[in-house]
């Protein structure tokens, strides 16, 4: 086994096309795992924490970008007010000493359906940047992740950053686990209202072999909302409220292991669903009646 540490993207880049078997580490809080417990292949590790492009955040318009290596406490910190929905997903991520190495670059490379980056980058129709030596390619978060641990990324390509518009509206991630804090994600939801376009987002984690979206829910909710968003003032009816939550579950397919049944991440998903709709809708009626 070799260890690269190349000083910049160019020599990453290049160690990637020459090597594409070499697995790139982030933050290497699921790669030092994987190592401790003797379930590392015998692979050369490409360490990116000295690439100076992938530790850096900036805008580009409304939109924000995150390279590859910025850890959760950065974006906790740092971007709290323009991503709370991301920012609340990386609150939840393991202890402190986690969330100063933990990448969301590095969560969508493992690609676990239980990663809790995820459903926040879904909710907000996020663009994952990747790139090789022949490029940069922009690739849709639904269409990344392909399969169980499996992405649309090519052999030679690495995520060099994460493009995810400033929030329309209010924003909300919720999980359950088997305890408190410092846990894997039995289920996870997030939600996005964007109030200017008329649009509901969603994200579902630990939830099906891949994190994905509930677009019926999505739909239902929209429609629900068409006659709402002007005139928020009026409470939603308990009946829009739990059909949302029911769209929500029937969106899953989840199955049963060590950490729960599918039936319980069912019943779940509905209970995030409709308390993060709760308060989505009462943060908006908060903006609205700051903004009158």
């Amino acid at each position: 086994m070799r260890f690269h540490r190349p000083p910049s993207l160019a020599e990453a880049l290049a160690i990637k096309a020459d090597n594409p078997k070499v697995l790139p580490l982030a933050g290497g809080t699921d790669v030092m795992v994987a190592a401790n417990f003797g379930r590392l292949p015998a692979r050369d590790v490409l360490d990116l924490t000295d690439v100076p492009e992938l530790s850096q955040w900036w805008r580009e318009d409304d939109r924000y970008l995150i390279g590859g290596t910025v850890p959760y406490a950065r974006i906790i910190a740092e971007l709290a007010d323009a991503l709370p929905g991301l920012a609340m997903a990386s609150r939840t991520v393991g202890s402190p000493q986690i969330r100063n190495r933990g990448t969301v670059g590095g969560n969508l490379g493992t690609a676990s359906p239980a990663g809790d980056a995820h459903p926040p980058l879904l909710a907000g129709r996020a663009v994952v940047r990747v790139q090789s030596v022949r490029g940069v390619r922009n690739i849709p978060i639904d269409d990344y992740f392909v399969g169980l641990k499996k992405t649309a990324l090519a052999p030679d390509e690495l995520v060099t950053a994460i493009e995810l518009a400033a929030a329309p509206g209010p924003q909300q991630f919720a999980k359950v686990g088997t305890r408190n804090a410092m846990v894997i994600a039995v289920c996870s939801f997030a939600l996005e209202l964007d109030p200017a376009a008329k649009r509901v987002g969603t994200g579902l984690g630990s939830a099906a072999p891949t994190p994905r979206r509930a677009p019926e829910a999505e739909r239902f909710l929209e429609d629900e909302l068409s006659g709402r968003w002007l005139d928020p003032g009026r409470p939603l009816p308990h009946a829009v409220v739990r059909e949302f939550g029911e769209l929500v579950a029937s969106a899953a397919a989840p199955i049963d292991d060590v950490r729960s049944t599918a039936a319980y991440r069912r019943h779940a998903l509905g209970v995030l669903a409709r308390r993060t709709l709760g308060w989505t809708w009462l943060d908006y009626q908060k903006e609205t009646r700051q903004c009158a």
